[in-house]
């Protein structure tokens, strides 16, 4: 497996080396679906020892996002990132409904059981993924937090833009500047800026709005009043960039930054020190907890 995979990255190289010099038009039609196609999941979809669960359908347009509640209580949503499923999260349903939370989490359009999105089974937009959010904190109560993870921080933020109240945050190994993303793609499918360039203006126009709008550091002072963030991510993170989060504590008045040692992107949500942080951050101890402070 490990030299055909090698083999189908040398052959997409070469094809979109050779796209990038005599037809940048196609290759970049090419790449804007490769970028708005999420890799296959590879996590378990069930996690033994949790409380049996409330499920729910809410309809998203036509369509309709598939979740899970426990408990009652100030509500506590938790958010999957690109390619991943609610079950990513359960670590945290247990720690939550002890503190007296009711716990919702749901798998976003064109992931885990629900329906697939506009763009069809395995492709979405971050737009997409915080109309998901957005529907279900209208069908099940105001959002006393949000636990995200990875992109669906981005959907988060952008849902929150949209006149979503949340009352305290937690961002977990976020992407907060997905254009740079873009240069890392380009290098990794052997193409350059002459297919980069088409392929950001393609993916704008099919989301129907700039990336400069999914630049959350840039994107702060539209909130009237930014809710209590923590921000969690190990530096040696190889998904999404450190310097995402330290960009935007920077422009996030009074976030705090928790560095995650030896985590990576995945383990950073089962990892019992960060559920216990996570956890303290968005309870009444809050103020009893003192993340480290990256400078």
């Amino acid at each position: 497996m490990a030299s055909l995979s090698s083999a189908k990255s040398t052959i997409v190289r070469s094809m979109f080396s050779t796209l990038e010099r005599v037809a940048p038009t196609l290759g970049a039609r090419l790449a804007e679906r490769l970028w708005l196609t999420m890799p296959r999941f590879r996590g378990t979809r069930r996690t033994a020892g949790l409380p049996l669960a409330e499920t729910f359908r809410v309809r998203v347009g036509d369509r309709h996002v598939s979740g899970r509640a426990w408990g009652t209580g100030p509500t506590v949503y938790l958010v999957h990132g690109w390619g991943g499923a609610s079950t990513q999260l359960d670590p945290f349903v247990v720690p939550l409904l002890a503190t007296g939370r009711r716990v919702i989490t749901f798998d976003a359009l064109s992931h885990g059981d629900s329906d697939p999105g506009h763009l069809g089974p395995r492709r979405s937009t971050i737009p997409e993924m915080a109309a998901a959010l957005t529907a279900v904190v209208a069908e099940h109560g105001p959002a006393h937090a949000v636990i995200a993870h990875s992109l669906g921080c981005t959907a988060t933020f952008f849902a929150m833009r949209g006149g979503l109240p949340v009352r305290r945050l937690v961002f977990l190994a976020p992407m907060t500047q997905p254009s740079p993303y873009t240069v890392l793609f380009a290098a990794t499918l052997g193409f350059d800026e002459r297919i980069r360039t088409r392929m950001e203006a393609r993916v704008a126009h099919r989301v129907g709005r700039p990336w400069s709008d999914f630049d959350i550091p840039n994107q702060v002072s539209d909130l009237a009043t930014p809710p209590p963030l923590l921000l969690v991510h190990d530096p040696r993170d190889r998904e999404t960039r450190y310097a995402d989060s330290l960009a935007l504590q920077k422009a996030w008045p009074g976030a705090e930054l928790f560095r995650a040692s030896d985590l990576g992107h995945w383990r950073i949500l089962r990892d019992p020190t960060i559920v216990d942080h996570t956890v303290s951050f968005i309870t009444p101890s809050a103020e009893a907890i003192n993340p480290t402070r990256i400078a």
